[in-house]
C-alpha cells in the first residue's frame, strides 16, 4: 500500500521528534556517568562532556569501601521488595471484586475509591495517624500508607474485566471458590498487567526518600535515596569526608574537588540496579498498560 505524502511527512516528524526526545533524556544520564569516572580537575575545569577525561574509578572504589552505602542499599532492597509485595497483593485483592459484574455496589465502591485520587487527609493528619498507631520509625510507616495506588488498581481491574467470564464460570461449576478463581485462573492470565504495575510500584519504592525523611529518626534505617539526598543536595560533609578517606586524599583543594566526583558516582550507583531490572520487564509494558487501559 503506497503511503501518501502527508503520511511520510508524519513518519519523518515522528522519527526526528523521538531522536530529539531520546537525546534530551539520555544526555543527563550519560553526563553523570562520564563525570563519575573523570578526574576531579577535569570536572572543576568544565572540560568533561559525554566522553570522560582523565579516566579513573577512585570514586567507585571509595563508595565500595563505605559501609553506609551498602547498609542503605540493603534497606532500599528490603523496603522495595516488601513494599512491592504488599502493593501487588492489596491491588489484586481490590481490583478483582471490582471487576466482577455480580459484585453488589461495585459502582459505589469505585466512586469512593476514585475520590482518593483527588483528596487526601494531608501530611500532618497522616503523620499523627502513623505516630498514634505506633508505626513511627518502623518499616510499616513506609510500606503501609501507600499500599494501594488507585490508578494502578483501576488499570488492573480493567485488565481483569478483559478476561472471558466463561473461564470463571467453568471454574465455579467445578467447585472453585472466589479465591481459587483469582489465584488459579485470573492471576496466571494477568502476568503482563502484574509485571507492569509491579515495576511501577518497585520504581516508586526505590526512588522514595520523603517518607523515610519524615518517619525515620534512626539513621541506620535510611534508604539509599535518602543518603544520596544528604550527599548531593544537603552537601553532607561528614558523609563525603568518610568516603574520601577511601581515596587517600591529603591535599584540601583536591579533597574539595573530589567531592563532586563522589556525588556523581553515588548517583550512578543508586540508578544502575533499577536500570538493570527494567529490560526484563519491558516486554510486558505495552501489553500490560494498553490492554488494561482500553478494554472495559
Amino acid at each position: 500500500m503506497k503511503k501518501s505524502a502527508s503520511r511520510k511527512a508524519f513518519e519523518v516528524f515522528n522519527v526526528i521528534f523521538m531522536i530529539l526526545l531520546s537525546v534530551v533524556m539520555l544526555y543527563p544520564f550519560l553526563y553523570v556517568a562520564s563525570c563519575s569516572v573523570s578526574s576531579s580537575a577535569s570536572i572543576q575545569a568544565g572540560r568533561v562532556g559525554l566522553i570522560p577525561e582523565g579516566f579513573n574509578i577512585d570514586a567507585y572504589r571509595a563508595i565500595i569501601g563505605y559501609k553506609v552505602i551498602w547498609r542503605s542499599y540493603g534497606n532500599t532492597i528490603y523496603y522495595t521488595v516488601l513494599g512491592t509485595a504488599i502493593n501487588l497483593i492489596m491491588t489484586m485483592l481490590g481490583a478483582y471484586p471490582l471487576s466482577r459484574s455480580d459484585f453488589y455496589g461495585r459502582g459505589v465502591f469505585t466512586v469512593i475509591i476514585a475520590i482518593t485520587m483527588y483528596f487526601s487527609g494531608g501530611l500532618i493528619p497522616t503523620f499523627l495517624t502513623i505516630n498514634a498507631l505506633g508505626m513511627y520509625d518502623t518499616v510499616w510507616a513506609i510500606v503501609l500508607p501507600g499500599a494501594i495506588s488507585t490508578m494502578n488498581m483501576i488499570i488492573m481491574r480493567t485488565f481483569f474485566q478483559g478476561i472471558p467470564d466463561a473461564l470463571e464460570e467453568a471454574a465455579i461449576i467445578d467447585g472453585a471458590s472466589d479465591m481459587q478463581v483469582l489465584i488459579r485462573i485470573i492471576l496466571p492470565l494477568s502476568v503482563p498487567s502484574i509485571m507492569t504495575i509491579g515495576m511501577f510500584y518497585a520504581v516508586g519504592h526505590w526512588n522514595s526518600w520523603f517518607p523515610p525523611l519524615i518517619y525515620f529518626r534512626t539513621s541506620t534505617k535510611y534508604p539509599l535515596q535518602l543518603v544520596l539526598r544528604q550527599i548531593v543536595i544537603e552537601n553532607n560533609t561528614n558523609e563525603l569526608e568518610a568516603m574520601q578517606q577511601g581515596m587517600y586524599i591529603e591535599d584540601e583543594t583536591k579533597m574539595n574537588s573530589s567531592a563532586e566526583t563522589l556525588k556523581y558516582a553515588v548517583i550512578m550507583v543508586s540508578a544502575i540496579p533499577i536500570l538493570c531490572v527494567y529490560p526484563f520487564v519491558q516486554k510486558y509494558f505495552v501489553k500490560g498498560v494498553m490492554i488494561g487501559s482500553i478494554k472495559g
